[in-house]
């Protein structure tokens, strides 16, 4: 039996309004409703426990382990430059978006391809799904592709590439989902994950993601050097064309425009200078030969012999002759010291001497006509260098303006081969740079064998399992809270739906479900005796202004125990002395008249209420109780609006001067019309509600009914409540057990 609620007025004539929301909303808000309900949800929550952690274990001791592993490499900022003639691919600059991409070159499946390769993976099973065994789906999936496109033998054929890069890329695909890679903290450092059922192919995996990445940033570089080096020998012909095609250029009009040089000056400016310092040195001889002219001619003015002249003295013919000269005289002399001026040899050489005087003039006479000769030729050379010299200037006039040009043609000769030399240093370069290029990372640790496992780890898993089995619970036993819409507890009834708790019925069982009239009279101080006084004493109570005599007893559908309800508070209050009256308004099922009586009425309730017979006549009495039962006869049926009626207002009236308590059962509010009227005209209504099957919507529907027409509800009651299970499972509260011995059965 479970606990009673004290009587309370608090809802007495109190309107019913219907709460908005859903009535489940703080259900289990509070902590003591939350263990309550983890109580009524028991079983529940631990089915979901034990299912969890059951599959949890299941899929730990079963799985096939796997074994992880890691390398570790390093991007190198530090220069290593081994000779300084640039780089063509440089090396990478110490940067955090840098690691985060080399983090994705490690993860790209061009490099993953590569170590499907060199591994042979498409070898294995672990990464190759067409070499393990079809599953049932994957056999179903082929048959039924197989029935929907036949495909030729060409199709097959050409479809064997497709077939193996498909091939490859599901290899790929299961070594991308098997590998991982990452940047440890903010370093620059990258480590490389491997998974595998074998722990040394793990190993191998991870140290072959490192080779291949080595490998592809040397071969970037090197595709980089030969590409650079192609570019350059392209260019460097271009180059070397264009050089050619510029000093050709510069030749061919330095040839044309006659600015042909030797050494720093041209042939022209060259001349020039030579002209120059001819006529210079010509002036200067004929300078000399007018002075020596002029000398002369003055020395034949003055009377001076010209023999003292230098150019006489500078003769040699007139030297011999002098000196000629001197010897006759020096012989005369001698011969006039000797034999007198008489003598005849004297004579002759007089005659010598004269000869020899002619001659030198002679002599003299040549020489100035040669200095005179000498004059002219040099004046006429003057001359000639001063006309060459002039039109030498105008030629190099000529020439400084074709140098203009010629200086544009060197100038853009001198570029394009400035040009073709740097391109040619370049490609030198590139070339002996080559076999220097090293990658831009470097191996901090290479992945060991594992010894043990990463997956699964059992206990773990099932740690987690067992965490994640409580939490699954708590979630089920919250959702079946919040789903369940049955009326469990008297609590829920008062605070959100605000109409009285009248209290709950246990659920008879055996002999006492068969026959509960004996039950109750057999042990009038049962738990489900006490129930019935309860029900009554809250019933007299409801309203403190005014006695209560009728009331009618109804349920929201059938087969909520309304019947048993009417049945067993008519004996209860028959029992305590009071003159009690129950009637069966249930004009469609009749459930009331089939218990309460053995044998089929022949007059009852609207035999009376039609005036076919009086009260006394159709009124059954219970020796043993000593209450009163109007019945149905089970052959009388009526289309009319029976409770609606001024008869059965009369017969109500009638009723009331004879009995004290008056008790109607009635059909469910939810289905029959009739039954929202009587409840309009009684005094109070009660609710039947059944535990855990009683709907809240039908409920609230019920009790949104009542209120429209303006019936007096004294409260719901609970029917049928299992009070082990009840109290078990939190609904009740934990005083049960200490005022329990008062009751002496049940």
């Amino acid at each position: 039996m479970n606990s009673q609620i004290p009587i309370d007025t608090r809802y007495a004539n109190r309107p019913y309004y219907a709460p908005e929301g859903n009535a489940s909303d703080e259900k289990i808000t509070d902590p003591k409703q939350a263990l309550r309900a983890l109580r009524r949800r028991l079983a529940l929550f631990l089915l979901v426990v034990i299912s969890v952690f059951v599959t949890v274990a299941l899929f730990t001791f079963q799985a096939t382990p796997v074994y992880s592993t890691s390398a570790s490499v390093i991007i190198d900022s530090r220069d290593k430059t081994v000779v300084d003639i640039g780089s063509v691919l440089s090396g990478l600059p110490p940067e955090s978006t840098v690691v985060d991409t080399e983090v994705e070159i490690i993860r790209s499946r061009s490099l993953a391809e590569k170590v499907v390769r060199q591994l042979d993976l498409t070898s294995y099973p672990e990464f190759n799904p067409l070499l393990r065994e079809a599953s049932m789906s994957d056999q179903v999936k082929s048959q039924i592709k197989s029935w929907l496109g036949g495909g030729s033998s060409n199709v097959a054929e050409e479809s064997e590439a497709a077939s193996q890069k498909k091939e490859m890329e599901l290899v790929v695909n299961s070594l991308l989902s098997q590998t991982s890679a990452r940047r440890i903290g903010t370093t620059y450092g990258i480590e490389i994950f491997a998974d595998s059922h074998d722990p040394e192919l793990a190993a191998a995996i991870a140290n072959q993601i490192v080779d291949q990445y080595f490998v592809e940033q040397l071969d970037a570089k090197f595709d980089a050097t030969r590409r650079a080096n192609s570019w350059l020998e392209e260019r460097l012909a271009e180059l070397r064309e264009e050089v050619n095609q510029a000093e050709n250029a510069v030749e061919s009009y330095r040839a044309s425009s006659g600015l042909i040089s030797a050494g720093a000056t041209t042939l022209n400016e060259q001349q020039m200078a030579d002209l120059n310092a001819q006529l210079i040195v010509q002036r200067a001889e004929l300078a000399t030969a007018e002075a020596r002219l002029v000398t002369v001619r003055e020395m034949a003015q003055r009377g001076i012999s010209a023999e003292v002249s230098g150019e006489a003295l500078n003769s040699p013919v007139i030297s011999e002759l002098r000196r000629q000269q001197a010897e006759i005289l020096r012989r005369r002399a001698d011969l006039q010291n000797r034999y007198g001026p008489k003598h005849p040899d004297i004579q002759g050489i007089n005659n010598e001497e004269a000869n020899i005087r002619d001659q030198i003039q002679v002599e003299l006479r040549r020489i100035v006509s040669n200095i005179e000769g000498d004059v002219a030729i040099a004046r006429k050379r003057v001359q000639s260098l001063e006309t060459n010299l002039n039109s030498m200037r105008n030629t190099l006039a000529q020439n400084n303006q074709a140098a203009v040009r010629l200086r544009e043609l060197e100038r853009n000769a001198e570029a394009s081969r400035s040009i073709y030399e740097a391109f040619l240093a370049r490609f030198k370069q590139t070339n002996e740079s080559e076999g220097l290029a090293e990658p831009d990372a470097r191996l901090l640790s290479s992945a060991p064998v594992p010894r043990t496992p990463s997956f699964p780890k059992t206990s773990l898993n099932l740690a987690v399992g067992l965490v994640f089995g409580l939490m699954l619970g708590v979630g089920a036993v919250v959702a079946a809270e919040a789903l369940n819409s049955q009326i469990s507890s008297g609590e829920e009834i008062e605070e959100h739906f605000r109409v009285p708790f009248l209290g709950n019925f246990p659920r008879l069982t055996g002999s006492a479900k068969r026959d509960a009239r004996t039950y109750l009279l057999e042990n009038p101080t049962s738990a489900y005796a006490e129930s019935f006084r309860n029900l009554r004493a809250s019933i007299m109570f409801a309203d403190l202004d005014s006695p209560v005599k009728t009331v009618a007893i109804t349920s929201s559908q059938p087969d909520e125990g309304k019947t048993t309800m009417t049945h067993g508070l008519g004996l209860m209050s028959a029992m305590s002395g009071t003159r009690t009256l129950i009637i069966d308004g249930d004009f469609r099922r009749k459930r009331l008249s089939d218990v309460v009586m053995s044998e089929p009425p022949e007059r009852g309730f609207l035999e009376c209420l039609f005036g076919e017979c009086t009260i006394e006549e159709a009124v059954q009495i219970d020796e043993a109780s000593n209450l009163h039962i109007l019945p149905l006869t089970p052959s009388r049926h009526t289309p009319r609006d029976v409770f609606g009626s001024k008869a059965f207002d009369q017969l109500m009236e009638q009723l009331q001067d004879i009995y004290e308590f008056i008790i109607i059962d009635t059909g469910p509010l939810l289905l029959l019309a009739e039954t929202r009227v009587l409840t309009s005209k009684v005094d109070q209504v009660v609710i039947v509600s059944r535990w855990l099957k009683t709907n809240r919507a039908a409920l609230k529907q019920t009790l949104s009914i009542l209120r429209d027409f303006r019936a007096r509800v004294a409260g719901v009651v609970i029917n049928r409540v299992d009070t082990s299970k009840y109290h078990r499972q939190g609904y009740g509260h934990s005083g049960y057990k200490s005022y329990a011995k008062y009751y002496t059965s049940g």
